[in-house]
């Protein structure tokens, strides 16, 4: 468990910031750098927050650039950041959907 204690200093730009993780929810580096210095220190705060990983790929492409950024800033082993909570489908999907069978 990462200890919750304010750094007290102030958020710096970096030129890179600008860069997009999360292109299904057009997340930048810097908008989750900015949200770990407000207080996040997980991968689900993080995807509450900002909504990275919640697009069509469910963070396939983006959730581990995520956590090594929280990783990252807070100074920590990536191996010390947990991994965001998977969840399932509101509704079943028959799997006839999936396998793009021409009934539906």
């Amino acid at each position: 468990m990462i200890k919750r204690t304010a750094t007290g200093k102030a958020f710096i730009d970096q030129p890179d910031d600008s860069l997009v993780i999360c292109r299904c929810e057009e997340v930048t580096k810097g908008e989750i750098r900015r949200a770990v210095y407000e207080g996040m220190m997980t991968m689900n705060e993080v995807k509450r927050y900002l909504r990275p990983g919640m697009g069509l790929c469910q963070g396939q492409s983006c959730s581990r650039k995520v956590r090594d950024i929280i990783a990252a800033e807070l100074c920590v082993p990536r191996e010390k950041i947990e991994l965001s909570t998977a969840r399932n489908p509101i509704r079943s999907v028959p799997m006839s959907v999936y396998a793009n069978d021409k009934a539906f």
